[in-house]
């Protein structure tokens, strides 16, 4: 006997199978103390008040954010309407912090200082590493943060007042922000938003720049990193490699120091797909990394005998960052100038790590590493660690 069921009778049987995946959205929050998400309606506008919705689930918008990306779902009604629904992750709101006031207080605790140039044919090379703006700690938070890299500038500015020189290199080796995609626990544990992240981050950076002006011309290099890339949860990539926060505030303080005439020369990366790049002093080629290319750091070395075959980073001074401890060691020799190819892994500036502390065993003293390249190439009696 053939199926007399109606259309109607079979779409109610369908209806009445789905699993419940497929069940309409509903209204709903999960919040752990720390993180978690709100899930809304069905709506024909996007919200426009997040303090309000936030309000809505129950929440007060002074202790809960919402951070990051809403995840979205469309669909179309029976009666033709578009409609749409939200999740969106929160967070726990991190505590308040008055950068002014801060900035302030680390003035008035540090004593300006200066001293005259000594003249001489080299370049001081400043690695300005794995700053980590905005990470929280065995070693502080922001407030040590701020004290540490005035302590640094001190110390930078002694250093260039004994060492002869007539040219400076300033290197962000990357990680100039901490960001908050590379592992979910920054949400909880960061001292500051991402947009105070790259203020703060720009700021400490320019101060260090400005410094080295008063010395000699400059040019300051930026490569992309981990910590700084734009991502889209903590493994996924959005963009291109020069989509990175320590790029863009490389851009914004070229367009800054070009409207004050100051006569800084930026360098990037020259292809916005290259994570390094090189550039010549002397005679002497520097190659730029970050170093998490090479995700081990006894594997440098190898990685960037690799770019060498591949046509990438045929220099004689590879300087990267990453790793949390400072090493400089031989790695090969320049077939044409006979002189020793040199690895320097500069030391971090940041509040330690105690991620890299477990995961290897290390955690070196924060520091500013510098060194010099003159006329015969790397220096080795120029190395510091300040």
């Amino acid at each position: 006997m053939s199926d007399e069921k109606s259309l109607g009778d079979r779409l109610a049987e369908r209806l009445s199978e789905q699993k419940p995946d497929n069940a309409p959205i509903v209204p709903r929050t999960e919040f752990d103390g720390s993180t978690g998400h709100i899930q809304t309606g069905p709506m024909e506008e996007a919200p426009d008040d997040f303090s309000a919705l936030l309000e809505q689930f129950g929440y007060d918008p002074q202790k809960v954010r919402i951070v990051g990306n809403p995840r979205t779902s469309r669909w179309q009604a029976f009666d033709g309407r578009w409609l749409t629904a939200y999740r969106f992750h929160i967070a726990q709101t991190m505590p308040g912090l008055d950068l002014p006031a801060l900035y302030a207080a680390v003035e008035r605790d540090h004593e300006v200082r200066t001293s005259a140039r000594v003249d001489g044919e080299a370049t001081v090379v400043v690695a300005w590493g794995d700053v980590q703006t905005g990470k929280v700690d065995h070693l502080g938070g922001m407030e040590e943060l701020l004290h540490r890299l005035q302590d640094k500038r001190d110390a930078l500015r002694e250093y260039l007042a004994r060492t002869p020189h007539d040219h400076i290199v300033i290197a962000d080796v990357g990680d100039i922000i901490e960001g908050f995609d590379n592992v979910d626990s920054q949400i909880r544990t960061n001292g500051l938003s991402l947009m105070d992240q790259v203020e703060v981050a720009a700021t400490e950076f320019w101060k260090t720049i400005k410094l080295c002006t008063e010395y000699a011309p400059v040019d300051v290099l930026s490569i992309p990193s981990n910590h700084c890339a734009w991502r889209r949860g903590s493994k996924q990539i959005a963009g291109l490699p020069n989509d990175d926060w320590g790029i863009h505030i490389s851009k914004r303080l070229e367009g800054l120091s070009n409207e004050l005439g100051l006569g800084v020369k930026f360098h990037r990366p020259e292809s916005e797909y290259l994570e390094m790049l090189e550039f010549d002093i002397r005679g002497t080629r520097l190659g730029l990394a970050h170093g998490h290319q090479a995700k081990n750091p006894k594997n440098v070395c190898d990685w960037w005998a690799k770019m060498s075959h591949a046509g990438e980073l045929s220099c004689d001074v590879l300087l990267t960052g990453h790793f949390h401890f400072p090493t400089f060691r031989p790695s090969g020799r320049n077939p044409r100038t006979g002189r020793t190819k040199w690895h320097v892994q500069c030391s971090t500036l940041d509040n330690g790590s105690a991620w890299v502390r477990n995961a290897f065993g290390e955690d070196g003293d924060p520091a500013l590493t510098v060194f010099t390249i003159d006329e015969n190439g790397f220096n080795v009696s120029g190395f510091a660690l300040l």
